[in-house]
């Protein structure tokens, strides 16, 4: 089994008219919504695990930002729409065209006008499949795991499908008792009621859908004391003493990397293990989920464990406004595996981009960092390439520069979405060198610069 990831309010994008016929983002044309912005969902769902059946009512809160004849949300055809009313009462018409659901409000509404749809639905969830795999609400050998990116949200909830559409979530799931529910958000009730439980977490800052998860299964909760930062595990009893050797060291990684970036953007950091093996580990908003593969394999796999936990500083804190600036996500938590080695006591991040640098050379040398394709945007090379134009521009300015603009940048976009200029304009702000040339080389060129940073600097330092 496996899940597909080919490992004050949002800054919101330009206003999205419904009757535009160009997509909100061309990766995935067909997943975003034009019209209006989200400011909180509200779902209530109800799971059986035998019959794989969701129930599920969501109460979408947003604002309008064009005039809107019609509302549309992002929904799996595999999920049946029994009612939709708008503000809480008033009985809407709505149609279903593929991966759709669309709302037609009596009245048209106007620029600025608050409302909410809410939604009552139900059906037997499945992943999406698309260029990537799949990716949503997925059954395991004996459980649930969600994996959202890029666009599986649509899988279990209807939404605003697309990472610039950040809202908080309040979210309550009942289910068979012998499983244990780990949802995004923080643990604000349980009850529980014969033979299901129903579990209710919120989550208060605004995030996008595609880091909202939902795991199930038979786990025991650990708590990895310590550190200043609380750590709860959800674990199958039988990787208890695997978990703690190969998570030995999280605590130590979460003093680094809170040192490196700035402090741990959120309350808590959850980490699941499922008693399934998975490919790639995945992240979500406090969230890192694992295969028992990554236990089994004790620390051979620190690097996983590293990179989903810079995540939560880089793509969950701050966010790609939109998925061709991926890089700023998958580059970050791949320079942050190199950190965590060179800041740990093992080899230093240079020797990694050297080894890494050399490894491209021998790759097709095809690929736009800066908007590398949907086809391409989670290949490894955006991962390795984006790690190396983050060390070359190390070199370029110093470490008390570079590790000053981490920190800012963090600073200045955690809870809102950012763009591949932000990050420049920043940069700029950092140093006296002029960085065009470097940008040029390593973002706005396909071929691998001929230097780990600016032409005239050795690719042997740092």
């Amino acid at each position: 089994m496996r899940a597909v990831k080919k490992d004050l309010v949002a800054k919101v994008a330009a206003p999205r008219n419904p009757s535009r016929a160009d997509p909100v983002d061309p990766y995935l044309p067909t997943a975003g919504n034009h019209g209006y912005t989200v400011s909180r969902y509200e779902l209530d769902l109800t799971y059986k695990m035998s019959s794989n059946n969701l129930r599920g009512t969501a109460v979408i809160t947003a604002t309008a930002t064009e005039p809107l004849k019609s509302i549309h949300l992002d929904l799996s055809p595999h999920l049946d729409v029994s009612k939709v009313t708008l503000d809480r009462g008033r009985v809407a018409r709505y149609t279903r065209p593929r991966g759709k659901l669309t709302v037609t409000p009596t009245d048209p509404l106007p620029v600025g006008a608050a409302f909410s749809v809410t939604v009552k639905y139900d059906g037997n969830p499945r992943p999406i499949r698309g260029s990537w795999g799949e990716v949503g609400w997925e059954e395991l050998e004996d459980g649930v795991l969600v994996a959202n990116q890029p666009n599986g949200a649509a899988s279990w909830f209807p939404c605003d499908d697309h990472p610039a559409s950040k809202a908080p979530f309040h979210i309550r799931l009942t289910t068979d008792s012998p499983y244990r529910a780990v949802v995004t958000g923080t643990l604000v009730g349980k009850k529980r009621s014969g033979s299901m439980t129903t579990w209710e977490f919120d989550l208060p800052q605004p995030t996008s859908t595609y880091l909202v998860t939902v795991n199930l299964g038979r786990y025991e909760h650990l708590e990895v004391s310590g550190g200043e930062v609380p750590v709860h595990a959800y674990v199958p009893a039988d990787l208890k003493r695997g978990f703690r050797a190969a998570f030995g060291r999280q605590l130590e990684m979460l003093e680094v990397f809170s040192r490196l970036f700035g402090p741990y953007p959120y309350d808590a950091y959850k980490i699941v293990v499922t008693d399934d093996e998975l490919e790639i580990p995945l992240e979500a908003m406090g969230m890192s989920t694992f295969g028992r593969n990554t236990v089994e394999a004790g620390t051979d796999d620190e690097r996983l464990i590293a990179h989903e936990l810079a995540h939560q500083w880089f793509g969950n804190a701050v966010t790609a406004a939109a998925w061709k600036h991926i890089w700023l996500h998958e580059g970050f938590a791949c320079y942050a595996e190199w950190l965590w080695t060179e800041f740990s006591g093992g080899a230093d991040a240079g020797s990694h981009a050297l080894r890494y640098y050399s490894k491209l050379q021998n790759s097709p040398q095809d690929i736009l960092l800066s908007d590398p394709g949907p086809k391409d945007m989670f290949d490894d090379r955006v991962y390795k390439r984006g790690a190396l134009t983050l060390h070359a521009l190390r070199l370029t300015i110093g470490d008390d520069a570079f590790f000053r603009l981490l920190k800012k940048w963090v600073a200045t976009y955690s809870g809102k979405t950012a763009t591949t200029d932000d990050f420049l304009h920043l940069s700029a702000d950092h140093t006296t060198v002029d960085l065009r040339p470097l940008w040029n080389a390593w973002l706005f060129a396909r071929e691998l610069p001929p230097t780990l940073g600016m032409p005239d600097v050795d690719p042997g330092r740092g």
